[in-house]
């Protein structure tokens, strides 16, 4: 069962505080998805730059890892809020 759009949401939230929070990682994002510190600020209620933030930390399981444990949180919650987030497609690299 899915979760609903307003947790996905909140949930994404959370990760964006958390990367804002993280020293190391923050730039990583900055510098992959190209967004600014205004970016953070000026689009942080957007659904899809939401699901770009989800899209980041799922890009390593360390990150899943230390997000869902530092913030008490299932490992495939994040997964599922993408999914959510993303209308239900999965995103296929390949």
């Amino acid at each position: 069962m899915p979760i609903p759009a307003h947790s996905a949401e909140a949930l994404a939230l959370n990760v964006l505080s958390w990367l804002v929070g993280n020293e190391e990682l923050l730039p990583v994002f900055l510098g992959s998805t190209g967004a600014s510190a205004q970016d953070l600020r000026d689009r942080a209620a957007e659904p899809d730059f939401l699901g770009s933030v989800l899209e980041f930390l799922l890009l390593d399981d360390s990150w899943v890892i230390a997000f869902c444990d530092a913030n008490s949180v299932p490992y495939d919650l994040p997964v599922q809020a993408r999914a959510v987030l993303s209308g239900g497609a999965d995103v296929h690299w390949t």
